[in-house]
């Protein structure tokens, strides 16, 4: 490349700068293809239901790191995370493809070992393997996989659609992945500098199972479908509580009001995250991989979310001039800031 052409550093724009910047041309021209780029899955029209469509891929180095990840986990999680999407639009997934990339490091043995993971979590999620690819890498492994769920007409819920009033509603508790990667981190380091030293992670397993075997929430979406409740919004927390606040406030052009004492932190974390001297709401709001489930409710629906099992309500949704705050704990209200995870690496 020329010194006279501009060249644009990926990192100026980040993972959603870069999406938006290479798809906003794009349109749709197929009348089946009702929504695309820019929520948790693409939705396709097919008469009487609609098809959910939704990729993501993990490259070793950047998304895993095999000293302390085990090849059953990992194609484990590489499903989770995907079916996750499905659920945040309020579908059901039902099939998935699975494309590996694989450098001659690996054995068919270990191979075995990761398809052992997607096969256990296509059984626990029963939803069916049908396809994928294999090839080379010239490093390392990749796995990207595709998640094909189906969503009812009228039931399907997207980012863009919260409004004024509505509750902000979590799920389960945030911060324990990113703790947990803290402590496997730490571990990593320890045994380079020692090999004869091994980790002894049993006090700190809770932590450890949410970044290495997460689960989707298919638990809730079922309760919600019994209840007959569906949410204004919805987003599943992969980035940081804050970042998908942010989606959903900017995608539908509101404000926020989260209170801190409505974000869900378990003990563990707590204490995992003072032993590391973090401050645990940061941990909350800004560690990623919870794969938890953020979503808005209208004021009606109060009486049906507040005793549904493992739901929080932790804000309402404003006028987007009010901005996206957050009333802390100790009286203070202050603007929220998204700062979750910086996928693109330098070479």
């Amino acid at each position: 490349m020329s010194d006279d052409v501009k060249r644009t550093d990926v990192n100026d724009l980040g993972e959603f700068g870069l999406i938006d910047h290479l798809t906003k041309s794009i349109v749709l021209n197929n009348p089946s293809s009702k929504y695309g780029v820019g929520d948790d899955a693409a939705v396709i029209d097919n008469g009487d239901m609609l098809s959910l469509v939704s990729t993501d891929m993990l490259v070793e180095g950047i998304h895993f790191d095999l000293m302390y990840t085990p090849l059953k986990h990992l194609g484990y999680k590489a499903v989770v995370v995907n079916l996750s999407d499905i659920y945040a639009m309020n579908g059901i997934p039902k099939q998935i493809t699975v494309s590996i990339a694989i450098s001659n490091r690996f054995s068919v043995e270990t191979m075995n070992e990761l398809y052992e993971g997607v096969k256990l979590a296509c059984k626990r999620y029963n939803v069916d393997l049908v396809g994928g690819d294999m090839t080379s890498s010239p490093k390392g492994l990749i796995i990207s996989i595709t998640a094909i769920g189906q969503g009812e007409k009228g039931r399907v819920v997207y980012r863009n659609t919260a409004k004024k009033g509505d509750l902000f509603c979590i799920t389960g508790d945030l911060g324990a992945a990113y703790l947990g990667l803290q402590i496997l981190e730490r571990e990593r380091q320890v045994y380079l500098s020692n090999p004869n030293i091994q980790p002894d992670l049993g006090k700190e397993s809770y932590l450890i199972e949410r970044i290495l075997k997460p689960e989707a929430r298919k638990d809730l979406i079922e309760v919600m479908r019994k209840a007959d409740l569906i949410p204004t919004s919805m987003i599943d927390v992969s980035d940081g509580l804050a970042s998908e606040i942010f989606h959903i406030c900017t995608q539908s052009g509101v404000g926020a009001m989260i209170e801190e004492s409505g974000v869900p932190i378990k003990q563990e974390t707590e204490i995992q995250a003072i032993d590391f001297n973090m401050d645990p709401i940061t941990c909350a709001l800004s560690g990623g991989e919870d794969y938890e489930l953020l979503f808005t409710v209208d004021p009606k629906d109060l009486d049906k979310v507040k005793y549904m099992p493992d739901i929080y309500i932790m804000g309402e949704v404003t006028e987007q001039a009010h901005g996206i705050k957050m009333h802390t704990k100790g009286g203070n209200i202050h603007d929220l800031k998204a700062q979750g995870w910086k996928h693109f690496g330098n070479d």
